[in-house]
């Protein structure tokens, strides 16, 4: 019998899954937005099964009305809903909230103007490359658009979304990876100055040598900021726990409170790892962000890719729940909403689902909304004994999941 109430924490992040607009979502430029209810309609409208029988049964359709999934009678999960307390709606923000950190400073984005020329010239100077692009663009359309003129004269793709980033593509053959990342170095140390501070810096590499051909590759990677101090992942490393990361959460904390990465190559490799992790013993947490809901079909406003990646994720947990242990907790959430049927391309402020569930649990059901997302790292702390650090934010609810 282990010493702890759960010896095995399982968090997971579906990247942007939000639930429905927060009240201030309007102040975001976020109005009707609902990126898991607007998608169950448009599976429906578009005549797609929306099938998903596992987060069915812990009580998703029972936190909001969805096309195709009735309420369970009796769902076997607590469940709420969770507002963000943070002055953002970006992955960053999200994650952190998660782990105990309010940020009211958010991060700078560039998506209308793209960045700023003396930014751009010192980049130059520093890395010895023209910059091409510098706007907001789609990933691969930037690709075809200028990857043959970066093959051809040496130049260099930097580009944009409507995230706080700023991404350097480099052909793996051409520019080397090696070159791409000291070239990303360079970019995130410019980038630290107030008035140019993004979250991140990405590298993405890609492999091909004409339009049509060109394919990025998972070499890629991200230098975020630091956390602004320290979260509930360092107070359970500093305690002798594990922390596993599964996908980009490495990256998102910059190894802060992490002990073992796992990097992904997409969503369902993702899970897969979590399902071979689950089957291992270790006693703390293991933290797994799955990207491509945002990145893929949130971003690109493509709310039927979107839903079949939602069934993809809960067929790999109908894998993952039978190997959960009595003393093993799961939690599914989201760090802020993408709306995929809303204008423009951008992240949506929004609430985010919070779905709680242990084989040992003798009662689930609903739960009062938490005002924060940081419930989740002080209730992990909590199980685990372990004092969240000072300046965080979040109250332990382990004490709600035991209710009968």
């Amino acid at each position: 019998m282990s010493e702890y109430k759960y010896n095995r924490i399982f968090t997971i992040v579906m990247d942007s899954l939000g639930i429905g607009a927060m009240e201030d979502s309007a102040r975001f430029g976020d109005v009707g937005v609902d990126t898991l209810g607007h998608i169950s309609e448009r599976m429906e409208a578009a005549g797609e099964p929306f099938d998903i029988p596992n987060l069915q049964k812990l009580g998703l359709a029972n936190l909001k009305p969805l096309k195709q999934v009735p309420p369970m009678e009796n769902p076997i999960s607590y469940y709420m809903s969770m507002k963000e307390m943070s002055n953002g709606k970006d992955t960053m923000t999200g994650h952190w909230e998660m782990m105990g950190i309010n940020t009211q400073k958010p991060f700078i984005t560039f998506t209308d103007t793209g960045f700023p020329r003396e930014l751009i010239e010192e980049l130059e100077k520093r890395c010895g490359r023209r910059v091409i692009g510098n706007k907001a663009a789609s990933g691969t359309e930037i690709l075809d658009e200028l990857a043959e003129e970066e093959i051809a004269t040496g130049a260099m793709i930097v580009y944009t979304s409507a995230d706080s980033v700023l991404q350097i593509c480099g052909n793996e053959e051409t520019m080397g990876l090696d070159n791409l990342y000291h070239y990303c170095e360079i970019a995130r140390e410019l980038t630290m100055r107030d008035e140019w501070r993004v979250g991140r810096v990405i590298a993405r590499p890609y492999v091909g040598k004409k339009k049509g051909e060109f394919v990025r590759t998972s070499n890629r990677h991200d230098y975020a900021l630091k956390p602004t101090g320290p979260t509930a992942l360092n107070a359970l490393k500093d305690a002798g726990f594990d922390v596993i990361s599964v996908g980009k959460i490495n990256d998102i904390f910059v190894g802060e409170g992490i002990t073992q990465s796992n990097r992904s190559k997409s969503s369902v490799h993702g899970m897969e790892q979590m399902i071979d992790i689950a089957k291992r013993d270790f006693t703390g947490l293991c933290f797994v962000n799955l990207v491509d809901f945002d990145a893929l079909w949130g971003h690109r406003r493509d709310a039927i890719g979107y839903g079949r990646e939602i069934v993809r994720f809960d067929e790999k947990l109908g894998e993952l729940l039978p190997l959960m242990r009595a003393d093993d907790l799961l939690i599914i959430t989201a760090d802020h909403g993408n709306d995929p049927t809303y204008t423009g391309t951008d992240h949506t402020r929004e609430k985010v689902p919070f779905l709680a569930y242990s084989p040992s649990m003798t009662g689930a059901g609903a739960l009062p909304e938490a005002d924060t997302f940081a419930v989740i790292g002080a209730t992990i702390a909590d199980n685990f004994g372990v004092k969240m650090p000072p300046n965080t934010i979040g109250t332990s609810i382990l004490k709600e999941l035991d209710k009968r």
